[in-house]
């Protein structure tokens, strides 16, 4: 793919860079639509995993967990490649010679991915299958090789940075409009955090120790928060099950001393 740097014809016509921006807003925006429902297949892969379990049907459970290894290194590669989509749409400036899209973007893909740890094994959402069907017949006991409180509280954490919004000191799942920041990933009541950035000049992210400023037009409710928040709502009901069931069986205990 390749593409010259002036336009042709006369009137107003767009940039290069403007209708290279527009595009490239289109394109992530379609890439986000799919991370969606990646996502949400990976959720229900989870429920199926966690009802076989009770099943005791191991092997069946093993087949699923192979395939969600797959699926997220797929959904891995779309979130770097979102990054290289929004990366060469913000900082693309045509020139005098013709320039090789393909080629771009695959060297901004590459950059991304080289950046993070890309082994499925390690990604955080394939530790919450695991925990969850851990969790099925183990539940308040920390999984085989995470036996610290510290590491296997790891294995818990949300993807959403904040659990509460820091102007209106509601928790995350119970805003009515919630938005994130593009730059700083923080979560916040849109009402809030609007009224907020108007009447600061320089509206810096009221997260304490966040060091980013806030527009207006990068604060956005994203298609992957409100998965995120109800992933949030079930592991915490997910969480006070579990302490309901050890608070039971504590009791039991004592019943029988």
């Amino acid at each position: 793919m390749a593409s010259t740097s002036a336009p042709r014809g006369g009137g107003d016509v767009p940039s290069a860079s403007g209708i290279m921006t527009t595009s490239a807003s289109m394109l992530c925006s379609e890439n986000q639509s799919l991370i969606v429902e990646m996502r949400k297949v990976f959720n229900m892969m989870k429920e199926i995993a966690v009802d076989l379990e009770r099943e005791n049907e191991s092997a069946k459970v093993n087949e699923l967990e192979n395939t969600v290894a797959e699926l997220l290194a797929t959904y891995e590669d779309c979130t770097y490649q979102t990054s290289a989509i929004e990366s060469v749409g913000s900082t693309y400036q045509p020139g005098a010679e013709l320039t090789d899209f393909k080629k771009l973007l695959n060297d901004e893909f590459m950059k991304f991915k080289g950046n993070k740890s890309s082994a499925p094994q390690n990604h955080p959402l394939l530790r919450q299958f695991r925990e969850a069907v851990w969790n099925v017949h183990h539940s308040g006991q920390p999984m085989p090789g995470e036996e610290h409180e510290d590491i296997v509280m790891t294995s818990t954490q949300p993807t959403i940075l904040n659990i509460t919004c820091p102007l209106s000191g509601k928790p995350i799942t119970e805003l009515a409009e919630p938005v994130r920041g593009v730059d700083c990933k923080h979560v916040y009541e849109k009402k809030a955090i609007m009224g907020y950035i108007s009447i600061n000049a320089q509206a810096k992210c009221p997260v304490t120790g966040c060091p980013r400023y806030l527009r207006q037009d990068k604060v956005v409710s994203d298609p992957l928060l409100l998965v995120e928040i109800e992933e949030m709502r079930s592991m915490s009901k997910e969480n006070m099950t579990a302490t309901l069931v050890e608070d039971f069986t504590m009791t039991d205990d004592e019943e029988e001393d």
